[in-house]
């Protein structure tokens, strides 16, 4: 029996990572994953940069890490801007060091969208009318040639578990530290759970079987928000004091 926790979309939000942590401790998982975005937001990136780089888990740079490496100004967005603007050059080397995908063995594949890019959404497709739960078909096409018993992503913030038509599990834990957030690109559109919780999955193989499942914990999310507002982000503050964009 392999138990594998998968971690994504942290945010620098390192109250609630802490309390996912507390939880997975009690659930005797072989190893954790972390499937990038990590740091960015008005929160605690630097410090949440610090754990995670003392950490023997597998991490993923996510889009905002590539997007805080490639970061110039006056083009950036808000997030990315104070999170470089706290992180040192110990971190940045770090950043530089992750991998976009990764094989976890010959079972399991990692990304943080899908495993061509970092930005589109692997179980959600964008329209302009709004966001909407992907076709069967259009999971199978962002899958592309991998064969894997497992895909592991992120991105959306949304936790969601589907297979594709050749049986891959596809798993998104869900965020840990961003329960709903709104975006302008390619369409404006919002994600939101309705919860604070912060989420993560833990994939289980037993006797050959994949199996997937999703964890909400509870933690002390006004900290997260207050730290927001402090920034001046009020919304940030909104998305986690509600889980509503």
């Amino acid at each position: 029996m392999t138990r594998i926790a998968l971690l994504s979309d942290i945010h620098g939000n390192l109250p609630a990572l802490q309390a996912v942590l507390q939880d997975i401790s009690r659930r005797q998982v072989d190893r954790i994953v972390n499937l990038g975005d990590s740091l960015s937001g008005p929160l605690f990136p630097r410090e949440t940069a610090e754990f995670l780089m003392q950490q023997d888990w597998l991490q993923l740079a996510g889009n905002h890490e590539r997007q805080i490496l490639e970061f110039k100004p006056g083009r950036g967005g808000e997030s990315d801007r104070y999170a470089l603007s706290t992180l040192t050059p110990d971190i940045m080397d770090w950043l530089r060091g992750l991998p976009g995908t990764l094989w976890l063995d010959d079972e399991v594949f990692l990304c943080h969208g899908t495993p061509t890019t970092d930005l589109v959404y692997f179980l959600e497709t964008l329209e302009p009318q709004g966001v909407r739960l992907a076709s069967l078909a259009e999971v199978d096409e962002r899958l592309g040639d991998i064969r894997a018993r497992v895909v592991a992503c992120g991105h959306t913030h949304v936790p969601h578990v589907m297979r594709s038509s050749s049986g891959t599990l596809i798993v998104n834990p869900g965020s840990v530290g961003l329960q709903a957030y709104s975006d302008e690109h390619p369409y404006p559109h919002v994600m939101e759970n309705g919860t604070t919780d912060a989420r993560y999955a833990i994939i289980e193989n037993i006797d050959g079987n994949w199996t997937a499942a999703l964890h909400s914990v509870a933690y002390d999310y006004r900290a997260a928000a207050d730290a927001a507002l402090l920034r001046n982000r009020p919304d940030w503050q909104r998305w986690l004091l509600t889980g509503y964009a």
